[in-house]
């Protein structure tokens, strides 16, 4: 095990845990600012990377089929919550669960309809194919740095936009006290409305960004929603701050330990053996984290309103 592997396993956890904050940020706002628990927010991430794959296609650049795409699914989010959402704010979770979990089988069905059941590709530009040369020797490949860079932006520009600005003091107030910020004049409604669709277009961002290193295919927002929730569990419910260190924390775990537990292992089993029991013992242990946190810290480790 050489530092320069470790240090690659870093970056790469920290590239998978910044898409992850996107999925969980949008998540943890709708739940802890809206009191709706939407299991359809993976779905979300699913048509983002379908609709980049086909758009990026269609267009010929990669830049303007993922802004589409993101675009394209922030109307999608806007329909969802004027049609469905709305109408569960002031029901209880089961109600909004099973409503939520109905649109992720009709979104799974929609998208075998339109793109069918086989996976498709989305590639990587062109011009960030190759590696870049970080330190004399070591050498990361670009579309990862890109990633890092755009989820490190996406998250500092989240983070003001919630707890410096005019829109997020609003934002908060409605979700503290909803008809007494409707008695001062806010339009609540809309700015919970604003809050979904940014949630739906931050969980395109990712889902189009991890598109050309992941599988783009049917049920890839289930898998991914599990995460999210495992995150924002970690974080604290509400929290843009709980959500980032919980995202960060469960990606470098699970890369971590799915890069180097084989090998550990590989000393006291055989090799197929720790090949085999390496990955599940990552992803056993991105639970032992959170049921960890739920032991000593029940409310998260940065919990919304402290």
């Amino acid at each position: 095990m050489t530092s320069t592997l470790v240090f690659e396993q870093l970056l790469n956890g920290l590239q998978f845990g910044l898409m992850l904050f996107l999925i969980a940020a949008g998540l943890t706002l709708v739940f802890g600012i809206m009191d709706v628990l939407n299991l359809a927010h993976g779905s979300l991430y699913m048509v983002g990377a379908y609709l980049a794959a086909t758009l990026v296609a269609a267009t010929g650049s990669f830049l303007a089929g993922v802004v589409l795409a993101v675009l394209a699914t922030g109307i999608i989010g806007i329909l969802l919550e004027v049609l469905l959402v709305r109408r569960l704010y002031k029901r209880d979770h089961l109600s909004q669960v099973l409503a939520t979990f109905a649109v992720i089988l009709i979104a799974d069905d929609l998208v075998r309809i339109i793109w069918g059941p086989a996976p498709i590709m989305l590639a990587a530009p062109a011009a960030l194919a190759g590696p870049v040369e970080l330190l004399p020797g070591f050498f990361y490949p670009a579309y990862r740095l890109l990633i890092i860079a755009v989820g490190l932006a996406l998250a500092i520009g989240l983070y003001l936009l919630v707890a410096r600005t005019r829109t997020g003091m609003l934002v908060r107030a409605g979700s503290s006290d909803r008809e007494m910020a409707a008695i001062m004049g806010v339009r609540v409604d809309r700015l919970f409305a604003v809050i979904f669709v940014l949630g739906a277009m931050l969980a395109a961002v990712a889902g189009a960004l991890l598109g050309p290193l992941l599988a783009v295919e049917v049920g890839m927002g289930e898998n991914v929603l599990i995460l999210a929730l495992v995150v924002i569990v970690i974080g604290g419910i509400g929290s843009i701050r709980g959500a980032f260190v919980g995202a960060v924390l469960v990606g470098v775990v699970d890369t971590a330990g799915r890069a180097f537990l084989p090998g550990l292992l590989g000393t006291f089993l055989n090799t197929a053996a720790a090949a085999q029991l390496g990955p599940a013992l990552a992803a056993i242990a991105i639970y032992v984290v959170m049921a960890a946190v739920l032991f000593f810290r029940p409310q998260g480790l940065f919990p919304a309103r402290a």
